[in-house]
């Protein structure tokens, strides 16, 4: 590995070429329709971030069934392919590059919101309360998958991933991480099942392998990216197995087609499990750092960043310092001071703490 490798450099991912290394992950902000159509300003919003050497955009759920909250994207109608096409056309003009998250709540999600009783690997519910349209909502009981379930829900993360790229985007990413259905099935926690998708950790694997195997299938292992985050604990997630879980997940992704990348979500680099899985993995690796969750670094997570780079990562994402600061690219290799991160303004809706961050043009510096 070359000790000159800087943030700034071109790096190749599949058939794209990225200006930077610095990647904008997927970042929840409750701005689409209620109907999980992107709004206009998600357009500016995103664009305003193009120079990102890649932007992964928001998770969007590929079923009815699959909403977490209000106001967040989905991928499984023509509405809302229409939408998400307005965005992708908007990042592209501006000379930018975005992948799609493609996320399914599980048991994270609620009749009040979806309309249907969330499914799970097995009927646990969540141990806190759950935004709805009426506001915070007492978490319902799941209703385990059945074999049907599994199958139409693998199904459906294929179409999306087809809908994703007929709205123009780059390719997906398939989210395995952050407590949501997929992680859902890998974790113990939240995992309780005694047929082919339970008790082993070869079995707890098997439905991320399938779908990622499905989406694979559908728009071809160079549009198609992993995110995990091994360790995370909110969302009443407790893998209890961790380092298990992701010696088997990773060289079974490893095994397949050479996929886009694998994103290690909340990476510590002072742990030996992201050093085992950068060994693992032989393609792209972004980490996205493990940064403090009460305020934005001076640096914007820069140092971090560079750890990251020094630990193997061949991407680096930074979510928060995105958010406050469109133009970080250029912030960052300009020693140009950041903007105050407002987090109060993360969910709200509208175009306060949205569109309102300045670039480097606008602002006081």
């Amino acid at each position: 590995m070359p000790a000159s490798r800087s943030l700034f450099d071109t790096v190749r991912l599949g058939s794209l070429e990225l200006p930077n290394r610095l990647v904008m992950p997927p970042l929840t902000r409750t701005r689409a329709a209620a109907d999980g159509v992107p709004t206009p300003m998600m357009a500016e919003y995103y664009a305003l971030r193009a120079e990102a050497g890649l932007i992964i955009a928001e998770a969007a759920t590929p079923s009815v069934v699959g909403q977490t909250y209000p106001n967040i994207t989905a991928i499984h109608r023509p509405e809302h392919i229409a939408g998400w096409r307005r965005v992708t056309d908007a990042v592209h003009a501006a000379g930018g590059r975005m992948f799609l998250q493609l996320q399914h709540g599980g048991r994270i999600g609620h009749p009040d919101t979806s309309g249907f009783v969330p499914l799970a690997p097995s009927p646990v519910p969540l141990d806190e309360p759950i935004h709805t349209p009426f506001g915070k909502q007492d978490p319902v009981v799941p209703r385990e998958m059945t074999l049907d379930d599994i199958r139409d829900t693998i199904a459906d993360f294929a179409a999306a991933a087809r809908n994703a790229i007929e709205a123009g985007f780059d390719g997906v990413e398939v989210h395995s991480a952050n407590g949501y259905l997929l992680h859902q099935f890998l974790a113990k926690s939240s995992n309780r099942r005694t047929d082919a998708y339970g008790g082993p950790v070869e079995n707890r694997i098997r439905f991320t392998l399938e779908v990622v195997d499905a989406v694979v299938a559908a728009v071809g292992p160079e549009r198609v990216g992993v995110r995990v985050s091994p360790g995370f604990t909110a969302n009443a997630i407790e893998e209890g197995d961790t380092e298990a879980i992701y010696r088997a997940l990773v060289p079974a992704l490893a095994a397949r087609p050479p996929l886009a990348y694998l994103h290690i979500a909340f990476a510590d680099v002072d742990r030996p499990l992201t050093h085992e899985m950068r060994a693992a993995w032989p393609g792209v690796l972004i980490m996205n750092p493990l940064l403090p969750q009460d305020h934005l670094p001076a640096d914007g997570g820069r140092s971090e960043a560079e750890r990251a780079l020094a630990a193997g990562a061949d991407l680096v994402s930074l979510g928060r310092a995105f958010i406050a600061n469109p133009d970080l690219v250029h912030r960052l290799r300009t020693g140009a001071p950041l903007n105050p991160l407002r987090g109060g303004l993360w969910y709200v809706g509208g175009e306060a703490g949205y569109l309102d961050y300045p670039v480097l043009a606008s602002a006081t510096v």
